[in-house]
């Protein structure tokens, strides 16, 4: 299960299913659970806590220092939930005492290769970040986002449940739930109505969202008022609760 040439520390805890491949480094205080698959030339730092069958592949680098110029060596922390994907070549630090000292990755996400992860950041659930992906610090990804090959993320910026960015999107301020961006800078263009469908969204859900998504960009309005008239649609269809929380959560702006 574990390739003769591989370097384990003595402190690590590997489950005992765990397999690793040939001229992988595990070092200290990393713990690896049921299921996981480590292929070869993978390097793994700690304080890391990776949880139930995962796959990282090839070249990866998993709970590194942060290059951060703020980072003086403090035991901060990576953790990864279950089942989750990491290509070739994905590159993921772990957090800063400036934030919470975590960098944390949920369950069930796809993460192609070279994509960065930075530190601090959050990645929730069942997410795919496309090939060079790149998120800087305290970024936060909410659930089902997707976010498509060279998307480049700001520091501090919220991407909304269910949000689609396009190809080489450059993103620098929030995107709320729902919404599709795409350019550099990002403007938005629709309601991820596809993906929302995959979900099993309603047809009546999506034409309400729909209707939000004109609200909320389509009518000059205010975003305080928007979000007001959101407040009453969210009668007919709670879904858009999900679309006022990250309107009311952001601090840098939205995408507009």
């Amino acid at each position: 299960m574990i390739h003769e040439t591989a370097i384990i520390d003595s402190t690590a805890i590997l489950a005992d299913d765990v397999r690793v491949g040939p001229w992988t480094l595990i070092g200290p205080n990393v713990e690896i659970g049921a299921g996981c698959v480590i292929h070869s030339h993978v390097v793994i730092k700690g304080p890391t806590v990776i949880g139930k069958n995962n796959e990282i592949y090839q070249f990866a680098t998993v709970g590194e220092d942060t290059p951060d110029l703020k980072y003086q060596g403090e035991a901060t922390r990576l953790e990864i939930g279950d089942g989750n994907i990491i290509r070739e070549g994905v590159t993921i630090h772990r957090g800063t005492v400036q934030d919470k000292g975590l960098t944390f990755i949920g369950n069930n996400n796809l993460i192609m290769a070279y994509a960065h992860i930075g530190h601090d950041s959050i990645v929730h659930n069942n997410t795919v970040l496309v090939n060079n992906v790149a998120l800087a610090g305290h970024v936060v990804v909410g659930d089902y986002a997707i976010l498509s090959g060279y998307t480049l993320v700001h520091q501090f910026c919220n991407i909304g449940a269910h949000a689609f960015t396009g190809m080489g999107t450059a993103v620098g301020k929030d995107v709320p739930a729902y919404i599709m961006v795409n350019g550099a800078p990002a403007s938005a263009f629709a309601i991820n109505t596809e993906g929302l469908k995959r979900r099993g969204y309603s047809p009546d859900a999506l034409k309400i969202l729909r209707k939000a998504y004109k609200v909320l960009y389509r009518q000059a309005r205010t975003l305080d008022d928007a979000t007001k008239e959101l407040r009453v649609m969210t009668k007919k269809t709670p879904e858009i609760q999900l679309l006022i929380d990250s309107l009311e959560q952001s601090t840098r702006g939205i995408v507009r």
